[in-house]
């Protein structure tokens, strides 16, 4: 799926498709990927630059978040990091954790549990498609 396939979970924030529910998992496990990978780099030198490499895959995720996201997007000024400034890994942290805190509340807004399971919710119905509990209480 493209981004642009996403274009009305952006504005409705309802799951449309089982495509768009592959897609919201896969941007959601990447950005929390990301997370966990440059967070332990953080915690070691916080002020180090991030390389180029890397920023061009967080940059990637982020657009795809983005495009999920639509005016929910954590910071509406943000877009995605430059390149030639080369963030810090502290800084591409903190964004990355709001990021992934942005899609969980979406996540947990289209999930429903039956009979101890939770599943992903799909034009307003409960689809067979499970998934982790609810974050949020």
């Amino acid at each position: 799926m493209n981004l642009q396939g996403l274009a009305l979970l952006k504005n409705s924030n309802n799951m449309k498709s089982e495509e768009e529910v592959i897609q919201f998992e896969k941007t959601q496990t990447q950005i929390k990927g990301l997370y966990n990978e440059i967070g332990i780099l953080s915690k070691k030198n916080p002020n180090d630059a991030v390389n180029k490499f890397k920023l061009k895959f967080i940059n990637q995720s982020i657009k795809e978040a983005n495009n999920i996201l639509g005016n929910k997007k954590p910071y509406s000024d943000f877009e995605v990091f430059n390149e030639d400034d080369a963030p810090s890994t502290s800084d591409v942290v903190m964004i990355l954790e709001q990021y992934y805190s942005a899609l969980e509340k979406i996540r947990c807004t289209n999930i429903k549990t039956e009979w101890g399971y939770w599943y992903w919710v799909i034009n307003g119905k409960i689809s067979n498609i499970k998934t982790n509990s609810s974050t949020i209480k």
